[in-house]
């Protein structure tokens, strides 16, 4: 019986390799059906986000399972990349290890924002179209379940992921929520393509958002941001009729002055006739000029603004943390304990079934030897036949499952098989 995950996170590996190697949904699907292909024995769930790359495996019994050079090999020549890419930016986990990761991720523990609720139904939909591409089994069903039951008790029974500590996350649950009572009919400007305007955008899109325009002055990163997400692209000439027509505009460029001032804008003001303007500057350097917001109708934040909100909700956090800890490490203690005892399970039937032979033989041998035997003397002789084989049987099983429930239980699973002879 093993289990393995093989990936690189935000904690290993940078953006440029994490989106190199990211799976779209669809590609997601084919690389689930060409593992299956190669390891037909293997159970696979293929984890991919914005900030991690993770295939999970399981087996209980596999002639071949994937190393971490194969998963090296497959990863770089699905992308058509060169293994030594990707070699170095690749972590491993086996065993307790990895399904201690897999509820630290599902918990959100493991996230770059602690506490963000995306991971969750990230975790669920990685799980939902593996099961769907017929590529999980008893093993990853029991791990992936636990994992989703996990995060929810970290959700009910800690605080954790009820204070938010990124800024694109406070922008939009403690700025823009208290500013808008609804985003479905909100047109959203987002300037620039980096990845804290992917983030806020996606907390925009939870919260209802999809009038969505994206520009940025290097069009094929704003047409890998629409493609990634919901949006139209426009050209960054556009950007005066864009700013106009916005209801809410998020600007994260990485410009070294501001390419907007108080000059500028002064006639996109006059066309606009006074309409509310909700601006989250969130670019360092900033990219609007901060009189912007003496402008009537017009809401400026920085990220310094936000920044106060963020700190003091990780101090708050933080409290929750351990209480998360104890969650996962109680969880992941009693998901191994289950899974070495489910280990056992097929030597105990043997050894049983043997037991029972041995009995049902010798009572045939008796039986035939006395042929007159009672109906009700034959049914005691069975009953005490029974009671002997259970007393002998029951230290060396008993010992087995304390065994089993301290950790994996090889040692005395093998000593059991040999001087029962017992065959796999």
């Amino acid at each position: 019986m093993k289990l393995q995950v093989v990936g690189c996170s935000h904690h290993n590996a940078s953006v440029q390799i994490r989106e190199r190697i990211a799976f779209s949904p669809d590609q997601a699907r084919v690389a689930v059906e060409r593992l299956k292909q190669l390891y037909p024995e293997i159970e696979t769930v293929l984890l991919s986000t914005c900030n991690r790359v993770e295939l999970y495996f399981a087996a209980e019994h596999a002639e071949r399972f994937p190393s971490h050079h194969d998963v090296v090999e497959f990863l770089a020549d699905f992308h058509g990349l060169d293994d030594i890419e990707v070699f170095n930016e690749l972590f491993e986990r086996t065993g307790e290890d990895a399904i201690r990761h897999l509820f630290t991720v599902a918990g959100s523990l493991d996230s770059m924002v602690v506490g963000e609720a995306q991971i969750l139904s990230q975790v669920k939909q990685a799980y939902e179209q593996a099961t769907a591409n017929d590529a999980t089994g008893p093993l990853t069903h029991a791990a992936f379940q636990a994992a989703i039951r996990v995060a929810k008790r970290i959700a009910r029974e800690t605080a954790i992921n009820e204070k938010r500590v990124s800024v694109p996350s406070v922008a939009v649950a403690d700025f823009a929520k208290q500013f808008f009572e609804r985003f479905d009919d909100k047109q959203v400007l987002v300037i620039g393509a980096g990845e804290m305007g992917e983030e806020t955008l996606r907390y925009l899109i939870d919260e209802g958002a999809q009038h969505i325009t994206i520009v940025n002055r290097s069009p094929e990163r704003a047409r890998e941001l629409a493609s990634r997400i919901t949006g139209e692209v426009a050209p960054w000439g556009d950007l005066h009729g864009l700013l106009v027509a916005a209801d809410i505009v998020v600007t994260t460029t990485g410009a070294t002055e501001p390419i907007l001032s108080a000059d500028s804008f002064r006639q996109i003001h006059h066309d606009r006739s006074q309409r509310p303007l909700f601006v989250l500057d969130l670019a360092v350097p900033r990219d609007f000029e901060p009189s912007i917001s003496d402008f009537s109708g017009v809401y400026l934040y920085s990220v310094d603004d936000l920044k106060e909100t963020c700190e003091s909700n990780r101090r708050a956090r933080e409290k929750e943390w351990p209480k998360a800890e104890r969650i996962i490490d109680g969880e992941t203690a009693k998901f191994m304990a289950e899974l070495h005892h489910r280990a056992t399970g097929p030597t105990i039937r043997r050894l049983k079934q043997q037991a029972d032979q041995v009995k049902a033989d010798e009572l045939e041998r008796l039986v035939n030897k006395l042929p007159d035997l009672d109906s009700d003397v034959r049914a005691e002789i069975e009953r005490t036949l029974s009671r002997v084989v259970n007393k002998l049987l029951h230290p060396p099983l008993e010992s087995l499952r304390d065994e089993a429930q301290a950790g994996a239980p090889h040692g005395l699973l093998d000593a059991l098989k040999r001087l029962f002879q017992i065959k796999d």
